[in-house]
């Protein structure tokens, strides 16, 4: 069989020989007509091996038949292209390995015949440079993956650490402000029990010098007049030592209710009879009705305490010819007492601070009173479950409310 490239054996072997590439062509059969030497080197095989047989000895069994269809199909529709792109191909060497390759093809004719001329790359160097880069970037981002972690549980450790001294530094200012607030209570603390033991112990001392220089018997009436006025202001400094024994021990829970079974009524008697000695001129103190036959069971002191701060406050803080009424009812398992004065009233600016120890209302401030005394009596009533509440206005007197649960033996 007559092959016409060997007819220009030269110029085929100066053209075959001066690339780098390897070449293969063969015609529309795929047979090998010719190869060059670096074909045969790249695949081990010599010239004479290759010389007529079919391309598919440099081609993986593995791709026989993907690979016959492809080049039926190039061969009727040839144009000269890279092979196999967006994907990998490979050659069969001689031993069986197989080679990563890159494949250009080259259709032309000659001698009224069409052949297709394949460029072989051996592009081994490059894949194993390629893998390298793959497990280079692998154990990089694997490097990364680590260095993320540490820095993101470095970033934890701190956002932890900022808002544990956020925390400390809370409550420090906390404990701060706690401790101004102690300081500036201490300050009022001292202020009041100077002036409001001061008041009233000045005036016993008055009282008993007065006392001293009425010494004939047709004095007596100036006597006892100044002997009621000590009575009345060591029955005031009680009173106070009692609020501020009260409020100790209820910031200390110290507080050891006693109960016991008693008539209401007894108690109310007992708290009006102690205010009467209190009023001024014209004001009057309106009776309960329908108590008589109300049973408690209860601690007596606090009952009494809690109706005796009321009734004093209203006193104090209503003018003469005025009234003060009581009213006091048992519903639902509720005792309900109410005691409303025609007094000088809270302003309604100043109500949200009402139950605040120390507190006194502006229209109060030149009035005897420690500002303790409703604190206190909140204090008992929340203990107990209970509730208290005021309607008031300014110069339009007040109404307190006061509801305590039954308590069952």
């Amino acid at each position: 069989m007559s092959n016409p490239f060997y007819e220009n054996e030269y110029v085929f072997n100066v053209l075959f020989e001066a690339v780098a590439e390897g070449v293969v062509v063969v015609d529309e059969n795929q047979t090998i007509i010719i190869t060059n030497s670096a074909a045969e080197k790249m695949f081990g095989y010599s010239k004479k091996e290759l010389m007529h047989k079919p391309l598919s000895v440099l081609v993986p069994k593995s791709s026989h038949k993907n690979h016959d269809s492809h080049f039926k199909n190039y061969y009727q529709h040839s144009s000269q292209r890279q092979m196999g792109q967006n994907r990998d191909l490979f050659g069969a060497h001689k031993s069986g390995k197989q080679i990563p390759v890159e494949v250009g093809l080259n259709p032309f004719e000659f001698d009224n015949k069409k052949y297709v001329m394949a460029m072989v790359i051996d592009i081994t160097i490059r894949k194993e440079a390629e893998l390298k880069i793959i497990n280079l970037n692998a154990d990089l981002e694997k490097k990364i993956g680590v260095r993320t972690n540490e820095l993101n549980k470095t970033v934890d450790d701190l956002k932890e650490e900022i808002k544990k001294r956020n925390k400390a530094e809370a409550k420090l200012k906390k404990a701060l402000k706690k401790e101004k607030e102690l300081n500036e209570l201490k300050t009022k603390f001292l202020s009041l029990v100077s002036h409001e033991f001061k008041t009233p112990l000045s005036g016993i001392l008055n009282a008993a010098i007065l006392i001293g220089k009425y010494t004939k018997s047709e004095m007596q009436p100036n006597r006892e007049k100044h002997l009621s006025t000590i009575k009345n202001k060591v029955d005031y400094l009680n009173r106070i030592l009692t609020e501020f024994l009260s409020i100790e021990r209820l910031d200390s829970g110290k507080v050891n209710y006693k109960f016991s079974h008693f008539k209401l009524s007894k108690v109310v008697n007992e708290v009006i009879y102690n205010a009467n000695l209190l009023l001024k001129i014209g004001q009057r103190i309106i009776y309960p009705k329908n108590i008589d036959e109300i049973d408690l069971y209860h601690d007596e002191k606090i009952i009494e305490l809690i109706m005796s701060n009321l009734l004093h406050n209203a006193i104090k803080y209503s003018s003469e010819n005025s009234t003060i009424g009581i009213e006091i009812k048992v519903k639902d398992n509720w005792l309900i007492m109410q005691i409303r004065d025609e007094g000088i009233g809270i302003p309604i600016e100043e109500q949200n601070h009402i139950f605040e120890r120390y507190f006194r209302a502006e229209n109060a401030l030149t009035l005897q009173g420690t500002g303790i005394g409703l604190n206190i009596v909140k204090g008992h009533v929340d203990k107990f479950g209970g509730d208290i509440s005021f309607i008031s206005a300014k110069n339009l007197g007040t109404t307190f409310t006061i509801k305590l649960p039954l308590i069952k033996e």
